[in-house]
């Protein structure tokens, strides 16, 4: 039985953790007890709490200086704050819709012995990294530059898999649900689609492991999706059922949630989705992070002062990296590190020679193999995303 105190306090999170654009509705006692309140998450450390209803944390920069970040402090994203502990041996993935020719739902183990296993190296970024630099301030989850990882994904095609049931002609989206769920019955479930030209591309992944171990409970276990070099929305976690649709998906999460204005972004990668003024975020953009100074950082005049970074964009790969240390006066190569293909970010290293005591403004400035170079600004949007403007940062050097 809950007394009082309790479904007043589990009430007031629920509410909580509703998205700002949902209008909040009463929750009957039942729902409020089946609520699992999250105030800190087993298996991960250090990392950053946003949310803790849903479950919304990002990894500190300093973990950014291993080329692959270790799960243990790989960040957390999630829209719904229902999420299921899940048993191997109970999960199912369900495969139907309206254009295919043989409805199927595999086991685990039938997923990991019947297809092929491939492995690729891809950045999971959320489409609202950075959220929290636009100004005028933006809605959503306050992000600094966090609510990114770099992982080894090891799993099997998408294609393989969904060429078992046969794709009719008539298909044209995917749409993908996982086991997550919100805590009222009026919360949208979490359902995204991608074009189908998308899911049958190579590289589109159902992953099992991350960094050479079973995915996470808190990245998706037992299994979710990897679309490199796209946004994070669509790395689907829990995966649980997928949908082969004639028509474009219409619901919260595609037609109103995620969507960027065609105005200063390049569009055509989901056509089935787009309108004349906006379209689903898609490609990430050109970026780089410096990720072993912080602001106003002290050093001695004497030493050398090594700067290292990530760079990366939506597949392209990097071509280059420079580094200014006179607040964009002159620029200098940085040293590219070692390529772990193009869906992986790219690290790099500059060694600093100080000429003088006093301020430094560092600046980097990444530009892709598609001559894509870093803005000055971001372009401006209602919902935060893509902000990949130039980073700045002022050391003193005594």
């Amino acid at each position: 039985m809950i007394n009082r105190r309790s479904f007043i306090l589990k009430l007031a999170g629920a509410l909580a953790g509703l998205s700002l654009w949902q209008k909040p509705s009463i929750a009957t006692t039942n729902e409020i007890q089946e609520a699992i309140v999250v105030d800190s998450l087993t298996s991960k450390e250090g990392l950053i709490k946003k949310t803790y209803r849903p479950p919304n944390f990002e990894t500190p920069i300093n973990y950014f200086n291993t080329v692959f970040t270790p799960n243990k402090h790989f960040f957390v994203r999630y829209h719904h704050a229902l999420i299921p502990e899940i048993k191997t041996d109970d999960w199912r993935l369900s495969i139907g819709g309206d254009a295919i020719n043989k409805p199927l739902s595999f086991t685990l183990k039938q997923l990991q012995t019947d297809f092929k296993s491939v492995e690729i190296a891809a950045l999971c970024l959320c489409s609202g990294n950075r959220r929290s630099l636009f100004q005028p301030p933006v809605p959503g989850v306050q992000w600094g530059s966090g609510a990114m990882g770099n992982a080894v994904w090891r799993g099997i095609r998408l294609k393989d898999v969904l060429k078992a049931t046969g794709i009719k002609q008539s298909a044209l989206e995917v749409s993908f649900n996982g086991a997550d769920s919100g805590m009222l019955r009026t919360t949208p479930d979490f359902i995204k689609s991608l074009p189908l030209e998308k899911v049958l591309n190579e590289n589109t992944l159902i992953a099992f492991e991350m960094n050479g171990e079973p995915l996470p409970h808190w990245n998706g276990f037992p299994a979710r999706l990897i679309i490199p070099g796209w946004a994070a929305t669509y790395w689907i976690k829990h995966l649980t059922e997928i949908n082969i649709l004639s028509k474009p998906l219409d619901n919260f999460w595609m037609k109103t949630a995620y969507r960027i204005p065609k105005e200063g972004f390049q569009s055509g990668q989901f056509m089935s989705q787009e309108t004349k003024i906006n379209m689903p975020i898609t490609e990430l953009v050109v970026n780089s992070l410096i990720t072993n100074l912080v602001d106003n950082q002290i050093f001695s005049s004497d030493k050398p002062i090594v700067i290292n970074g990530v760079a990366w964009d939506k597949g392209d790969g990097i071509q280059q990296v420079e580094i200014s240390t006179d607040g964009g006066n002159t620029w200098q190569l940085t040293t590219l590190q070692k390529d772990y293909g193009r869906f992986s970010w790219r690290q790099w290293q500059y060694d600093l020679i100080p000429t003088h005591s006093g301020e430094y403004r560092i600046i980097a400035r990444a530009t892709s193999m598609s001559g894509i170079t870093q803005p000055l600004e971001p372009v401006t949007n209602p919902s935060g995303y893509h902000h990949n403007a130039l980073q700045t940062i002022s050391i003193k050097l005594i």
